[in-house]
């Protein structure tokens, strides 16, 4: 008898909703994204549901939107994520503490010091979500004048991978002896000075921090483009993708873990975690409801910015009523620009229903019942276009909660998703290895 497959559910928690209404629903906290005492609710009532991580997103700067839509937006204000996981870390016991950091503007030995921090803080609940950031007013933060290009930024990334990891094994797990009697803290032979110089980097380490109780953090990334895919199927344990449907995560699915195995690495070492909003009601038809009073809080001001983020170009002079006219390469996200593009034309939508969309909440959507919504879960699971999802919640707290005590318990009841955590660390929620150190072989366990 097989054993039955079983879903892998994150929380995406920065901002604690993607949808510009959320703050307005009513019950919602409007403040929910900056109050640390409302965020510690929230992550240990995830926990209590037995999420397997708690995600947070990061921006390095004030989103390019304008300020007419801008003063709108419940994400102009949010925590720095280590300083809110580190804290988060203290009133959990088990939940994983994921954040973004970018390879575009922050330097490998950061990173690697930040994330090795987290992961002892925590016992082994980090993980590091790689980016490349695309927004150009970021660059303007950094004391650049122009943002790197698309290609330059994937380069720099797949080799701040490589120094990352390398400084996170800087030492031996046995490196340390703090033996009093002889007066040795550390074994020298059991560390590994770096000495990094490549073509975009140079890190001498080694790094200032034992080895991790997980080896390194979870490695998660997010990207869609084709680089995007490349970079994941070589060095990520988890995929944060966006598919709009189940055809195209099944397609995101095989084509990320086909490359996978062509390189020589193990697909089941992988997981793949679409966004889905979920929004639940007692029928269907009450679920489309809450959406749709969800939905009529966002301004237009917000909906056209959103639109305009999302191109890369400026929307505001296009006809609303009119169909999306050509757009212009850019060097914004090529992925998300090609997405919102298809989705225009696949619907037939005009430039105001386009933008509404997008101003909520235009990814995939698991509007429903717990039982219908449990289905379609379920079906993404069987079928191989997830390995589970990154809930996205449309308001909180309640919102929230209907997740954590009524699909949760549905999916629970079907034996696809646990009842108790299977271990102490993210590696063991999500089924993981954890890595070998490159410089130092592991000593036998009889040895140890």
């Amino acid at each position: 008898m097989t054993e039955q497959k079983q879903l892998k559910l994150g929380a995406f928690m920065r901002p604690v909703s993607l949808h510009t209404g959320a703050w307005r629903y009513p019950g919602a906290y409007p403040d929910a994204n900056f109050n640390f005492q409302h965020i510690k609710s929230f992550a240990q009532e995830l926990e209590k549901a037995k999420f397997d991580a708690f995600f947070m997103a990061d921006h390095l700067a004030v989103l390019n939107m304008p300020i007419e839509a801008l003063k709108r937006s419940h994400t102009v204000t949010s925590f720095e994520p280590f300083t809110l996981l580190s804290a988060l870390a203290a009133v959990t016991d088990r939940i994983g503490l994921v954040a973004t950091a970018s390879t575009t503007f922050d330097q490998p030995y950061h990173i690697a010091r930040r994330f090795a921090s987290l992961d002892h803080i925590s016992g082994g609940r980090a993980g590091w979500n790689i980016v490349t950031t695309s927004n150009p007013d970021a660059a303007l933060n950094f004391g650049l004048d122009e943002h790197m290009d698309h290609g330059e930024r994937y380069h720099r990334a797949r080799e701040f991978y490589d120094v990352v990891t390398g400084l996170w094994d800087s030492f031996a797990d046995d490196a340390f002896i703090r033996s009093a009697e002889t007066g040795i803290f550390f074994d020298p032979e059991k560390m590994h000075v770096l000495a990094h110089k490549g073509e975009e980097l140079s890190v001498r380490g080694p790094l200032n921090i034992a080895r991790s109780p997980q080896g390194w953090p979870v490695i998660v990334q997010a990207g869609q483009s084709d680089a995007g895919r490349q970079l994941a199927a070589e060095t990520a344990e988890a995929v944060f993708a966006a598919p709009r449907n189940l055809g195209d995560g099944k397609a995101i699915f095989a084509d990320i873990k086909g490359r996978m195995r062509e390189i020589g690495r193990n697909p089941d070492h992988l997981k793949i975690l679409p966004a889905a909003f979920i929004v639940v009601g007692d029928t269907v038809e009450e679920a489309k409801a809450k959406r749709a009073k969800l939905d009529s809080l966002v301004h237009y001001d917000s909906a056209i910015a959103s639109l305009s983020i999302a191109l890369g170009h400026d929307a505001s002079d296009f006809d609303p009523d009119g169909l999306l006219p050509e757009i212009p390469d850019t060097n914004a996200s090529k992925s998300g620009r090609e997405r919102v593009i298809a989705l225009a034309e696949a619907e037939k939508l005009t430039v105001r229903q386009l933008a509404q969309r997008l101003g909520g909440y235009a990814g995939l959507a698991f509007v429903g019942t717990p039982q219908t919504i449990a289905d379609e879960m379920e079906q993404w699971l069987h079928e191989e276009g997830s390995d589970g999802f990154n809930v996205v919640f449309p308001f909180l707290p309640q919102g929230l909660l209907d997740v954590t005590t009524r699909v949760v318990p549905e999916l629970q009841r079907r034996g696809i998703f646990r009842r108790e955590y299977e271990g102490t660390t993210l590696r063991e929620h999500l089924g993981l290895p954890r890595p070998d150190n490159r410089f130092f072989k592991a000593m036998p366990a009889a040895a140890q």
